[in-house]
């Protein structure tokens, strides 16, 4: 992790970093359909489907619930976003995933309020794909920070048809979220980004803690075993899972306002 920990872009980064210009510490207003989400509160968790029916974001149409966070019975959170996104294309978040992860300068345009840091496990700053990576992020959730690794995993790991997805013009971000420093995983998180006339939408996925924790790279009934043990101790509140929610659609709107241009500035230029 870097030296000095910090929000925001400092003097000699305002000066030097090629993507000082894009910066915007101002942030838009939260969407109504967020706003009323969290206004309603907590929904029955039968109406927010676990983990295992990631894949089917795949189906047409939208669920029952697309932006809102329920506690299920196992103390896990299930919290969900759908962010409209004009002017912008799947392949764009597709490569903003690789390239943004390389530095904290760029990973800070993403939420300039929560925003600390971000570097890949394993040092390369060349790489244009993500899948098969870890990555390190210092941010807030809330008022809280944060050190969070972020393995990005195959959509086929949730059930996607990776054929289908790309037929379509579509992609699936899937992650394993965990916290640094120790060796077990948290949640799961999916992006799946589709497009829509005039643009694309995100349908944002996060299931955290309860069932959702598992050991890193351990399956199977030993690492079922572990992961309940853990969860009777690490379960999510209500106020955390609103925090999460506020800030999945913070970021994806606001970098969404500036990714067509980020796109089209980078894209070809070397990693």
């Amino acid at each position: 992790m870097a030296t000095r920990l910090h929000l925001g872009f400092d003097a000699e980064e305002r000066a030097k970093s090629p993507v000082a210009r894009f910066f915007n510490s101002e942030m838009a207003p939260l969407p109504a359909h967020v706003r009323e989400a969290l206004l309603t509160g907590a929904m029955a968790h039968e109406l927010l489907p676990s983990v295992a029916s990631a894949r089917d974001l795949q189906q047409s149409g939208y669920w029952p619930v697309e932006t809102g966070y329920t506690l299920a019975p196992d103390r896990s959170a299930r919290v969900f976003a759908l962010t409209e996104m004009p002017d912008v294309t799947p392949a764009m978040w597709d490569w903003w995933f690789a390239w943004h992860g390389s530095h904290a300068e760029r990973y800070k345009l993403w939420h300039p309020r929560a925003h600390v840091h971000v570097a890949w496990q394993d040092g390369r700053d060349d790489l244009p794909n993500y899948v098969g990576r870890l990555s390190q992020v210092v941010e807030y959730i809330g008022s809280s920070r944060l050190n969070l690794t972020i393995r990005f995993v195959a959509p086929s790991t949730l059930g996607f048809d990776e054929e289908l997805l790309a037929s379509r013009g579509e992609t699936a971000i899937c992650a394993r979220g965990g916290i640094a420093g120790t060796p077990m995983e948290t949640g799961w998180l999916v992006h799946h980004v589709r497009p829509v006339p005039g643009g694309s939408e995100m349908r944002s996925r996060f299931w955290v803690a309860g069932e959702n924790i598992r050991p890193r790279n351990m399956q199977g009934t030993a690492g079922a075993m572990i992961g309940r043990a853990v969860s009777r101790f690490a379960g999510f509140t209500s106020t955390q899972a609103a925090e999460l929610l506020v800030h999945c659609a913070q970021e994806m709107n606001h970098l969404a306002a500036i990714l067509p241009a980020l796109y089209a500035t980078f894209k070809e230029a070397r990693q």
